[in-house]
């Protein structure tokens, strides 16, 4: 067992979740059932999935988590990209919280590979 807290990776995807929370915030409210509790899920589910591969037995099971919570990322980077098309978020804007994102991907599947071996 790890302790989540102290993966990088999840520090990161906390503070961008509270980032898309904020700029979620702003979406029309006809979206609060679509878009905007879509991307929020999304966010939360990569960082649930971090923590709680942590609280599994093996490194195996915490591989599986990390694997899910990548896939939640790139649905995550999905939705945003239908938020700008949609301009619900602005361009400059997607290309920050992008930018973040990948950081968190690359981070997942860094660790994916550290704990795989």
């Amino acid at each position: 067992m790890h302790d989540f807290k102290k993966f990088n990776v999840w520090q990161k995807a906390r503070v961008f979740t509270k980032e898309i929370y904020s700029i979620s915030k702003s979406f029309r409210d006809d979206e609060k059932f679509g878009i905007t509790s879509q991307l929020r899920r999304a966010t939360i589910s990569f960082t649930n999935n971090i923590a709680e591969g942590c609280g599994r037995n093996s490194d195996k099971q915490l591989v599986q988590f990390l694997q899910y919570s990548y896939g939640s990322a790139v649905e995550v980077e999905n939705v945003l990209i239908l938020a700008t098309d949609l301009h619900f978020i602005s361009e400059t804007n997607f290309k920050e919280l992008n930018s973040e994102l990948i950081q968190i991907q690359k981070m997942l599947f860094t660790l994916i590979n550290k704990f795989k071996q």
